[in-house]
């Protein structure tokens, strides 16, 4: 009996057009993100990248290598930006991070009353936009404003907390404490309520009090979380713009320049894109060096 070899052909080719038309089905929803994503990200990704390579020349941009990565890494000023937020970097965030865990341990114990009412008032500064609170703190802190008044009453004197070089510094140190510690408590108050709590009624059989649980089991168990915060408080920092900007500009004399604040004036004040899309790169990569160092001290050296 012959077999109808063109009927059973045409059967398998349907059969493979509707897997590879099934298999493409997940990728025809990807593709509206894909072409936003492309063109609204990796595009302006791709063409600084060019910029930062080139310069104009008669209206258009020349190839010119890595000239402005060359001039970058003489720029004393970009370094002098990036040692500013190193300081904020390595003063903030862990007295940030300490005071983090303190008030999130104090929320997480049963005896609070009211622990909802005090989450909601650790979480409110996060609520509030970063440009709104740079003004209100630049009111609080100029030299005849409320936080003078206050330390006038205990018989200090006035300081110059936006004029002075090392006030400056404290001054945003204060204002980035002030709005990013509740988003790092409810987070590791998060943690904390994960933890299970035989762990502790172990721990308190064999004699252990609460600040020696806190010690060795809620931070050990904690230190992903701290880790997780940690990187996301450096890039923050690194990409200090807000505060600087609304409170003293970047001065007094560049001491709270920061290098993002400095390609912000490179680019829109001095026009001068292609320079600034290199300190971006720089910076961009300076970020990732940091992060992945993070991560891998908090494995203990681990490789990756």
């Amino acid at each position: 009996m012959a077999i109808d070899t063109s009927h059973s052909t045409r059967l398998r080719m349907e059969k493979e057009f509707k897997q590879k038309r099934w298999l493409a089905a997940p990728y025809l929803f990807l593709l509206p993100f894909l072409i936003v994503f492309t063109i609204f990200l990796v595009g302006p990704i791709l063409y600084a990248a060019w910029v930062s390579l080139s310069s104009w020349q008669g209206g258009a941009l020349v190839f010119r290598g890595l000239f402005q990565y060359q001039k970058l890494f003489s720029d004393t000023e970009f370094w002098h930006a990036l040692l500013n937020v190193v300081v904020i970097l390595v003063i903030q965030v862990p007295v940030m991070l300490i005071l983090a865990a303190i008030f999130a341990s104090l929320l997480n114990s049963r005896r609070l009353k009211f622990r909802a009412f005090f989450q909601l008032g650790f979480f409110v500064p996060i609520l509030i936009d970063m440009v709104a609170y740079s003004l209100i703190f630049s009111f609080l802190l100029e030299k005849h404003g409320i936080i003078n008044h206050i330390l006038g009453i205990f018989g200090v004197a006035p300081i110059d907390w936006l004029l002075h070089p090392v006030a400056a510094k404290v001054a945003i140190m204060i204002a980035l404490t002030w709005h990013w510690t509740g988003y790092n408590v409810v987070i590791l108050l998060g943690g904390m309520q994960s933890i299970p709590h035989e762990v502790y009624e172990a721990s308190r059989v064999d004699g252990a009090g609460s600040i020696r649980q806190w010690w060795s089991i809620t931070i050990p168990m904690l230190l992903p979380i701290l880790v997780f915060e940690s990187v996301l408080s450096t890039i923050g920092t690194l990409q200090l713009f807000v505060e600087p900007f609304i409170l003293t500009s970047g001065g007094p004399d560049n001491a709270t320049m920061t290098p993002v604040l400095y390609l912000y004036q490179v680019a829109f004040q001095q026009f001068h894109f292609g320079y600034a899309s290199a300190v971006a790169f720089v910076l961009a990569i300076l970020i990732g060096i940091l992060s992945l160092l993070q991560f891998r001290v908090a494995r203990g050296g681990d490789a990756w």
